[in-house]
């Protein structure tokens, strides 16, 4: 792969991408989290819904967890459509699949085609956050790069919250009716459509030819996408999904576990915060930190015995979370060219949305050969601590840098002039 990786804004040289760029892609970015939140506290009364339909109580957990799947499966085809054919027309086309989608149980009758829907909607975000976080990389270089990329995990936290208030909310008026906020995503595509434009590449510069891609650097990459794995399953979505069974079985109610997972999603946001003020001072030891901070409140959490010691716990875990995400993102997305990043992207989106699905499997294997919950957490918490033993293996070799200042850009402020490539 050539050291140069040239674009060029798609129209006036005098084109420059800035905040509303990035704030929209960071909102576009949010899409997973809507689809898998949105309905959560809907859930029982779309399982009355479908009473009578056989294998109610595992099919209506799905039509949360339907969509993460799709992101972790189709994920990779999706960076590589990217890749090959451009950013901006897959991103407006799974923007309008989204909207129309994401509202289809509005009409919908029947359990399966709901399922169907919402399986197809996960396809759809991974085209929206893998080409949302790409745009990202071509938009911006250096230190705004990584602040930008930093946000990711602080405005998708702060997102949940909102999600989950919304979605109760909402379905006081019946189970279908959050459905509605899916259309949300029709503004926002004819905003994407005034702001956004197509970076270009430079193939001939960088020695490829029309439509041809460089290989990944999978043995820069394979390391920090199994770690992202390792994370999910054992750290971040043990937090998120395990929080609320701890305190069911203490007695808490569900406004005592809906402020519990708030405080823990403010752990997130002050995780991520806190790794952009500190992270050009060292990130690889933010990411070490992050395995170590976040299942030592994991540890707490299953050791509590009343609602404020489990919180005070998720507190601590969602720090470590609101440190590691940014860190495995950067480290993957800082090894990737412009020809690369939206494969590097999407692989790095579906190893994360691989953890959310299998971390409730890993957890009811764990429960099933006879641990209680709260053991079951702190397996899950060694689990963490060895991820973090081999992060300070894997940054021997391959150190996780972020920059202290933007890099040099080209005239049309589309990209850096150099890749951070590592390959």
């Amino acid at each position: 792969m050539s050291a140069s990786e040239a674009t060029s804004a798609p129209s006036s040289p005098a084109w420059r991408p800035g905040t509303p760029q990035a704030a929209l892609l960071l909102t576009a970015a949010c899409a997973s989290v809507l689809g898998s939140l949105l309905i959560a506290p809907v859930l029982p009364q779309l399982k009355r819904a479908f009473a009578a339909t056989p294998g109610i109580d595992t099919l209506a957990p799905m039509a949360m967890t339907l969509p993460a799947l799709g992101i972790a499966v189709l994920g990779p085809v999706v960076g590589w459509i990217t890749d090959r054919f451009g950013r901006t027309r897959l991103l407006f086309g799974a923007m309008l699949a989204y909207g129309l989608i994401g509202t289809a149980p509005l009409w919908l009758d029947s359990l399966t085609l709901i399922l169907v829907s919402r399986t197809l909607l996960g396809v759809v975000e991974a085209a929206v956050v893998t080409v949302a976080l790409t745009l990202l990389g071509d938009y911006f270089s250096g230190s705004r790069r990584d602040r930008y990329m930093s946000w990711h995990s602080v405005v998708t936290s702060i997102a949940a919250v909102g999600i989950l208030a919304v979605g109760g909310g909402l379905g006081s008026s019946g189970w279908r009716t959050p459905f509605w906020v899916y259309a949300g995503a029709l503004p926002l595509l004819a905003a994407m459509m005034v702001l956004l434009r197509e970076p270009q590449f430079d193939r001939a510069a960088a020695g490829l030819g029309v439509r041809q891609v460089s290989p990944l650097p999978w043995r820069a990459l394979a390391p920090l996408l199994t770690l992202t794995v390792v994370g999910a399953v054992c750290v971040f979505f043990v937090l998120q999904v395990q929080l609320s069974f701890v305190l069911d079985d203490l007695g808490v109610g569900s406004a005592g576990i809906g402020a519990s997972a708030a405080i823990a999603n403010a752990g997130v946001v002050a995780g991520s915060l806190s790794f952009m003020r500190w992270a050009r001072h060292g990130a690889g030891r933010l990411l070490v930190a992050a395995f170590l901070i976040g299942p030592a409140g994991l540890v707490l959490i299953s050791e509590g015995h009343d609602w404020t010691a489990v919180t005070a716990g998720a507190f601590v875990a969602g720090v470590g979370c609101g440190l590691m995400l940014p860190s495995l993102l950067i480290g993957t997305t800082s090894r990737l060219s412009f020809d690369r990043r939206g494969r590097g992207t999407a692989a790095w989106t579906s190893a994360f949305y691989l953890g959310q699905f299998l971390s409730p499997i890993a957890v009811g294997a764990l429960g099933a050969a006879g641990g209680s919950l709260p053991d079951t957490i702190r397996y899950c918490a060694l689990g963490g601590l060895l991820a973090g033993g081999a992060a300070v293996l894997l940054l021997r070799r391959h150190p996780l840098i972020v920059s202290a200042h933007d890099e040099p850009r080209h005239a049309d402020g589309v990209g850096p002039a150099e890749p951070a490539s590592h390959g």
